[in-house]
């Protein structure tokens, strides 16, 4: 725990953002530094709650409640509350390979199980976890390790994202020799590009951290897709075990009317077009730039991409949402320690409000055709919705008259996503199941000997901190396959 009685004495703070309007200039991080005895204060705000919730990491009503990787919370946030900025670091690592990803981009399922928040504001948990590391960086605690003893056995790691990045990780501080395959031209990922730099910065935290992967021994390979450039049956003949850590990035289609029209793209390829332009200091494949932008579905990618059609220059942007909005506070069939389903602006709608004067958001939205001319995109009809219960099924129905027709030059498609691409698990024949994940069980081993999977490709959709504590899983039963017992958490 932190201080007797200090959530009493001090009220939840977080730092300081850049101002809107000035932050949509540029793409750096927007998020402000918090003094330490600042930092403090938050540290002592973490109760004696007896059971701590935080680090649960267990499903409640479909959501997750906790943090997956059971990261220890209340001990890292005593230290820090008490000056003990190593011990915090080091506590911190014990479950976490990358706090400077969780810290920065992980929506915090710790926070809403946080014991405190059923009386009060809960506690800076995400802030604290970001400020350690960053701190352990500045103080040069974080430095690649030599390993003492390698084994001779050769793991091919497909995938770089946070599973993949993870396995590696562990499975080269078991002493493996791990080499990781990116069909990108950079390691990363979703982390590289599928997160705006101005949430996680490619250079200064992610590269940062593959640079100590690979001083520790981690070959990586860009420019590498398995089963395409490289045969699939070259990582079965030439490694001792292959984990697939694809990911789920086959995109949900929206099937309407004009959906062939020019103008009219996935969330994700609009927001890699975009950082890698950033980072190639180049014109971006597929641009905002004075267009009228509609984004179709929420969630942490739809804001992603109203803060990037914003920093792009975008016309206008709207946001569509078939859901309703959610309500101030907790509902009765919402209770904590459950994720709370309460209404939030995040910093791409605050951005889209400043700018433009109000929240870009419109619930309970119906897209029922696109529109255009010459084969390119002009507008998007839409009406409203009202859910029904059909048959025990609740399903949106327009409603009758509430037609509307929006103009629109750019459609993004940030709806979610089914499962893995096809084309890996068909050319290495492991099975998938009913909703096309790659079919591993409790011991993240697929259907082919010496081949296992983990993250959102073996789970479906998910956050990054699932996808951590995945790659970490797998790396655990990869080892022991290979050695025949584990010493990896």
């Amino acid at each position: 725990m932190g201080k007797i009685k200090g959530f009493m004495e001090f009220q939840r703070t977080l730092p300081e953002d850049r101002g809107p309007l000035e932050r949509i200039k540029d793409w750096q991080e927007f998020h402000e530094e918090m003094p330490v005895e600042k930092l403090k204060e938050q540290g002592a705000r973490c109760m004696d709650c007896g059971t701590p919730f935080c680090h649960s990491g267990i499903m409640l009503s479909g959501m997750t409640s906790g943090c997956p990787i059971h990261n220890l919370i209340p001990e890292w946030n005593d230290n820090v509350y008490r000056g003990f900025w190593q011990d915090a670091y080091e506590r911190l690592m014990k479950t976490n390979n990358f706090p400077e990803f969780t810290g920065r981009v992980c929506p915090a399922p710790c926070e809403g199980s946080c014991v405190l928040g059923i009386i009060q504001p809960q506690v800076t948990i995400k802030n604290i976890e970001c400020s350690i590391i960053e701190h352990a960086f500045a103080e040069g605690w974080v430095e690649p390790k030599q390993i003492a003893v390698r084994t001779g056995k050769t793991i091919a790691v497909v995938g770089s994202g946070p599973s993949g990045l993870a396995c590696a990780d562990q499975l080269n501080k078991a002493g493996h020799t791990v080499t990781v395959f990116e069909r990108d031209d950079r390691i990363g990922g979703l982390l590289m590009y599928g997160i705006p730099n101005m949430k996680l910065d490619k250079q200064k935290v992610v590269q940062r951290r593959v640079d100590i992967m690979k001083q520790e021994g981690v070959e990586f390979v860009v420019n590498a897709e398995v089963g395409v450039s490289v045969p699939a049956e070259k990582l079965l003949n030439d490694f001792d075990a292959v984990v697939l850590c694809t990911g789920a990035t086959n995109p949900r289609d929206l099937e309407a009317e004009g959906r062939e029209f020019s103008g009219i793209h996935y969330a994700m390829e609009f927001l890699r077009s975009s950082t890698k332009s950033v980072l190639d200091g180049t014109q971006p494949v597929l641009s905002a730039t004075g267009k009228n932008v509609v984004v179709i579905g929420g969630g942490d990618t739809g804001t992603d991409c109203v803060a990037t059609s914003l920093r792009q220059g975008c016309k206008s942007v709207i946001q569509l949402e078939i859901m309703p909005q959610p309500p101030a506070e907790r509902q009765a069939d919402n209770p904590w320690p459950e994720w709370p389903k309460t209404f939030k602006v995040d910093y791409g709608q605050e951005e889209a409000a400043a700018l433009q004067g109000q929240d870009p958001r419109r619930y309970l939205m119906m897209t029922k055709k696109f529109i255009g001319e010459n084969g390119q995109l002009t507008a998007v009809e839409v009406s409203n919705v009202q859910w029904c219960n059909q048959d025990g099924r609740f399903i949106p129905i327009p409603v009758s008259g509430s037609e509307e027709i929006i103009p629109a030059d750019l459609v993004l498609l940030a709806m979610g996503f089914l499962g893995p691409e096809a084309q890996l698990p068909r050319a290495l024949g492991v099975e998938q199941d009913g909703r096309s994940n790659i079919k591993a069980e409790n011991n993240y081993q697929t259907s082919v000997e010496k081949v296992f999977a983990a993250g959102d490709a073996r789970r479906g959709q998910s956050l990054v901190v699932w996808a951590i504590n995945e790659g970490r899983a797998a790396a655990r039963e990869c080892d022991r396959f290979l050695m025949g017992t584990t010493s990896l958490p």
